[in-house]
Formats: C-alpha cells, structure tokens, sequence
C-alpha cells in the first residue's frame, strides 16, 4: 500500500508548525497503546503522499499518522463508515482495526487498519483500459448506491460535507493566473466560468470518495484491487469523484468510464471542473519541487479542458 515517507527525527510541535514523525516516534506510540503489537516490525512506507506518514506494522496492518490538522478528523471517520462500507464495494478498502489517542508529543488521533498489497496505479498501465474504467465505474456505482436509509442529516454531520466549486473560485483564478505561462488560460477561464454557471446536483444526496485520483488507487497483477484514504468520503454531489476520469484514464477509456456510470451532462460539466482546480492547486504547490507530480497534474489539466 501506498503512503507518505516518514519525516525527519524530531517530535510534537511548535506553535502552528506540524508535528514532525519518525519511526522512533510511531514505535512508541503503537507500543504505549497496543503493547500487543510490540513485537512486529515497523517499516515507514515510501514514496507517498502529503497528507499522512504511514508504516508498514507486520504482514498484516498498517499504522497511519496525520501530518497536518486539517486531516485530523480522518481516523475517526474512517473507523466509523469504513468497515460499513466494505461488504458493498468491489474494491477492496483499508478497514480500520483501531484508533489511537495523542501521546508522547504527537496531538492528534490516529489509526492502525489492515495492510493491501498493491502498487500505486498509473496512467501508464492503466490509461487505455476500458476494464479499468468499467471497474471504476463500478466502485463508483456501489458507493453512491450504499444504503441510502444510512446517509446521515448534513447539518448534523459537517465532516461528511464535501467542499464547492465557488468555495475553490478564489484560488482557482489565482491558479489560472499563475500558470498562465504553461496552459491555456482562456481555456482554463472558460471551463471554469461555465463549471459555476452549471445545474447543481440535482437528485437526493449520494456518497462520494472525495479524493478519488491514481494516488488513492492500487493494482494487483496489473488490474484495480482496492481504493484507500477515504479522509474526503462525504455525502452530496459525486461530481467531485469524477476527477479519477482526467486523473488516469485516456480520451476512449474516458468514453467507457462516463457511459458505464450513465453521468450526464451537467455533472460531468462539473467534475471537468473539479479536476481543473484540483490538478492546479497541486501544480502550483508542488510542480515546481516534483516532477512527478507535475507530469501528472499537467496531464489531469490538459484531459480536463479536453473534456
């Protein structure tokens, strides 16, 4: 399983700055609150994202600690819905196993869940298949299908509140502005004008995954075998998933991918424009210091405006 390197050999933190995680750190932590773990090798998982440090604990499970606060919340959210979700999707999920509590410096909670093989999916392998998109489009279906008696009330449950198009209008425009030098800001300016102009989800509210992009995808033996990091997993509009389309898949497998889950033409509108300001926001934060991740938000750019 994917997730983020460990950081360097300091602990807690410092006014506002983020807590700084070893595999030191982690080894006590998991040792304090599960000794009946202590026994089984820890291993940082490398190359990962931003938002956790994880670490390999045993063949079995995996612990995960949040880098910033604004993940904070993802522990509890994914041990509660997570092991419900499970039985109805045809990927498989990280099930939680348990939560942890702050300690020894580190001040948020955090979550040991059941380790997935697998390799980080992308677009190489992937961008052609049309199974590939039927799967994802299956994924997809399932959730928004899942027990609608249990979506809760949204106003009663803010962190399954995903976020909005005109919450993003003020950084996406900087963004188009600020990489006006490497794609087409007309172009850009015009998806995004019409994304705030489109028809708003219109139908009774549906779970989504919420970062559902290659980084969040793994293979096994070349084919999808599970999705991970359900932090964004809220309820309303699916627009949002719909950036796995520009994210990964090429023009044809685009094609199968829209078909197979019957999206119509204001939500794909929509999740065009999702792609657009996730894609830059990553770009104008991370382009500059990761190859990797400005190939690939180039790419997701590019298929978005290609519609």
């Amino acid at each position: 399983m994917t997730g983020t390197p460990a950081a360097g050999p300091a602990h807690g933190t410092a006014g506002d700055a983020p807590p700084v995680i070893d595999t030191a750190l982690v080894r006590r932590l998991v040792d304090t609150r599960f000794p009946q773990w202590r026994d089984l090798p820890l291993t940082p998982v490398r190359p990962g994202g931003s938002d956790h440090v994880i670490h390999r604990l045993g063949d079995e499970l995996s612990v995960r600690l949040p880098r910033r606060a604004d993940v904070l919340g993802q522990a509890r959210k994914e041990a509660e819905w997570l092991p419900r979700l499970a039985p109805h999707l045809p990927l498989a999920v990280p099930v939680p196993v348990e939560v942890g509590e702050p300690a020894h410096g580190y001040p948020w909670p955090w979550a040991v869940t059941r380790w997935l093989d697998g390799e980080q999916a992308g677009a190489e392998g992937l961008a052609g298949s049309a199974e590939a998109a039927v799967r994802l489009a299956g994924f997809l279906a399932a959730l928004q299908r899942f027990a609608p008696e249990s979506v809760p009330a949204l106003g009663g449950r803010a962190d399954l509140t995903g976020g909005t198009a005109a919450g993003r209008d003020d950084a996406t425009r900087a963004a188009i502005a600020a990489t006006s030098g490497v794609f087409d800001a007309g172009a850009m300016t015009e998806l995004w004008d019409a994304t705030l102009r489109a028809p708003g989800w219109q139908r009774p509210a549906v779970w989504f995954h919420g970062d559902f992009h290659t980084g969040n995808l793994l293979t096994s033996g070349g084919r999808l075998s599970a999705v991970i990091d359900f932090g964004g997993l809220g309820i309303g509009d699916p627009a949002c998933d719909l950036m796995i389309a520009f994210t990964l898949l090429s023009a044809r497998s685009r094609a199968v991918f829209r078909d197979a889950l019957d999206v119509d033409d204001a939500t794909w509108l929509r999740g065009r424009g999702w792609a657009l300001a996730t894609g830059l926001n990553a770009y104008t934060a991370y382009a500059a210091v990761d190859a990797r991740v400005a190939a690939q938000t180039t790419r997701q750019i590019r298929a978005a405006l290609a519609g």
